[in-house]
């Protein structure tokens, strides 16, 4: 790994979009790593069209990730070099993303994770995963609804499959979701999961089925739990407990309050897929840690235990129950 550069250098290459073109995954430079230190006076004219990582404190714009030494760096890179253009895709979403609001976000974020599903990186992904035969579903409902005076309690309900987030389960959930919405008496929702952990993530055995990207995105954008999400945020408390991986986190974190046993962990696995996040979490998780930690933990994929997660402010409270 290079040393980092200085910003007034990599601000240089910025000039202009000639020398900036030089700054992709397509031109051989994946990554740009830069010393921390004050921005220089003047805005670049252009961005970078790969991830910018610096080393040190900084209030540069640019900066995409920032770590506090170049070993630190090293996972970071390591990952951006594994998938250079999931984890471009990735920093050029959440710069958007942030200059945006919410229905924006989630708009984008749809277009590019259905764009990924057709690269090069998440087939490769595939084409190296084990495919086991789908395990028979329990006939039980994927969303549990419970009454309590003026609450309602929303439980993920595959404890089987870790609350895998699939098709049907979100088919569900927002169906659960409406209800709250259309009852004017419900003054709070508690959303959880039932089972060894809040979710898991996205499930595996749907992954790759989708083949037309425009339909894709048309379905998300069609039937979308993170809108939900977003429009009951005030009367929304979810509560979490063990894994809480890809939408075991981006989903809940459009809830108003986020309580988390001291269990619960965090991890977005996407970018090593070849993808970014999808249930929307580059829109949901930015206001609470910012871009910087979101690129982290997204190009990463690391894992976050519930104690670093209230210290960001991914949780409001880590508490047991």
């Amino acid at each position: 790994m290079n040393a980092p550069v200085s910003l007034e250098a990599l601000y240089a290459r910025l000039a202009s979009p000639a020398s900036a073109e030089d700054l992709s995954p397509l031109a051989g430079t994946p990554f740009v790593l830069v010393e921390g230190g004050e921005s220089p006076p003047a805005p670049p004219a252009c961005v970078p069209s790969c991830p910018v990582v610096a080393v040190g404190p900084t209030d540069a714009d640019v900066v995409d990730v920032q770590v506090d030494s170049v070993a630190e760096a090293e996972p970071v890179i390591g990952a951006i070099e594994r998938n250079p253009i999931a984890s471009t895709t990735l920093v050029r979403l959440l710069r958007h993303n942030a200059r945006t609001e919410v229905p924006d976000r989630l708009f984008a974020e749809s277009l590019t994770y259905s764009t990924l599903q057709h690269g090069a990186e998440f087939q490769a992904w595939l084409a190296g995963r084990k495919r086991r035969p789908a395990a028979p579903e329990p006939d039980l409902p994927l969303v549990l609804v419970d009454r309590d005076d003026s609450e309602l309690r929303l439980t993920l309900n595959r404890p089987h499959k870790r609350n895998a987030y699939s098709a049907e389960l979100r088919d569900a959930l927002c169906e659960a979701l409406q209800l709250v919405a259309d009852d004017p008496e419900a003054d709070r929702a508690v959303l959880c999961g039932a089972g060894a952990c809040f979710s898991a993530g996205g499930d595996l055995d749907e992954f790759g089925e989708a083949t037309d990207a425009g339909r894709a995105h048309a379905s998300r954008m069609t039937r979308s739990a993170a809108l939900l999400m977003h429009a009951l945020r005030d009367r929304i408390e979810a509560r979490l407990h063990g894994a809480c991986i890809g939408a075991g986190i981006e989903l809940p974190a459009f809830a108003g309050r986020v309580k988390a046993r001291p269990d619960a962990f965090f991890v977005l696995p996407e970018v090593s897929m070849g993808l970014v996040p999808g249930a929307g979490g580059t829109a949901s998780i930015l206001p609470r840690i910012g871009r910087r930690r979101l690129a982290y933990m997204a190009l990463t994929g690391a894992r976050i235990d519930a104690a670093t997660a209230l210290s960001w402010g991914l949780v409001d409270e880590v508490v047991e129950w």
